[in-house]
């Protein structure tokens, strides 16, 4: 009686050892595991991007139209294609898109000027997408009273778009001239205040206008007059995606690659 006692003693104590094993593998399993997902972390964050959201304007043809096509679409998404990088493109209006690629809602925008004003909220790469030039346009009913834009009469009404940027000369051109700027959201709104005479010329981007005008049937009343100047034009990346240099990097790589191999031109040609 006693020698069965013991044995079942004995079994009891090796039964609670196999216990206490097998909860101290259970719960070893459990650390290596949560250390080895902790681990992944970082590296999920390196891991090779995918994909980018952009932020494009939609009312900016032949460049990006409200469809969210036109040559930059092209552009950038050929451009991005050798990296593996699939491009997003959520198509808003100009100020929005700015906001939203500040804020870093979005990875990047286009289409945008590279000047003192943009510089210090937005990344950069070193190749633009291409070059816009912009002029002061005037209804030939009323034509403007002046060879270049230095000779604005005092008190000229000028019609912009709103947030656009029009070179790091155009607010000193303002102040000197003491001209008046009317602020509106979209080129027809821009040259339908130019046929009823409410402003006494708009400045628009020569391609853009050209387009615009032709779509409205009125390229015969409106004309260019004298160049305001030409800015290179960009895909500007957020400062708050940590990303941001390598995309500007990758970018640059590939708009490299679209010239060599002549690709470039062919994605631009629809602006000619």
């Amino acid at each position: 009686m006693h020698h069965e006692i013991r044995s079942i003693g004995k079994r009891r104590q090796q039964l609670n050892i196999l216990i206490s094993f097998l909860l101290g593998a259970i719960l070893l399993l459990l650390s290596t595991s949560y250390s080895i997902a902790q681990d992944d972390k970082p590296i999920q964050v390196a891991q090779h991007l995918s994909s980018i959201t952009l932020a494009a304007e939609d009312s900016w043809p032949p460049f990006a139209d409200q469809l969210g096509q036109g040559i930059s679409h092209r552009i950038i998404k050929a451009a991005f294609l050798p990296s593996g990088i699939e491009v997003k493109s959520l198509v808003l209006p100009y100020t929005r898109a700015l906001m939203m690629a500040e804020k870093g809602s979005v990875d990047g925008v286009f289409n945008v000027t590279r000047e003192a004003s943009t510089e210090q909220r937005f990344i950069f790469g070193k190749i633009p997408l291409f070059v816009a030039t912009a002029s002061f346009y005037q209804k030939n009913q009323k034509p403007l009273n002046a060879i270049n834009k230095w000779a604005l009469p005092k008190g000229t009404v000028i019609g912009v778009i709103k947030s656009y940027e029009y070179g790091d000369e155009f607010s000193q051109l303002v102040q000197q001239q003491q001209l008046n700027i009317v602020t509106v959201a979209t080129q027809h709104q821009l040259i339908n205040l130019l046929l009823i005479g409410r402003i006494d010329t708009a400045l628009m981007f020569d391609l853009v206008a050209k387009e615009n005008l032709q779509k409205m049937g009125v390229d015969h009343d409106i004309t260019p007059v004298f160049t305001n100047h030409s800015s290179d034009i960009y895909l500007a990346f957020s400062k708050q995606n940590p990303q941001a240099q390598n995309l500007a990097k990758q970018l640059d790589e590939g708009l490299s690659l679209l010239k060599t191999t002549g690709q470039y031109d062919t994605l631009l040609s629809a602006a000619h």
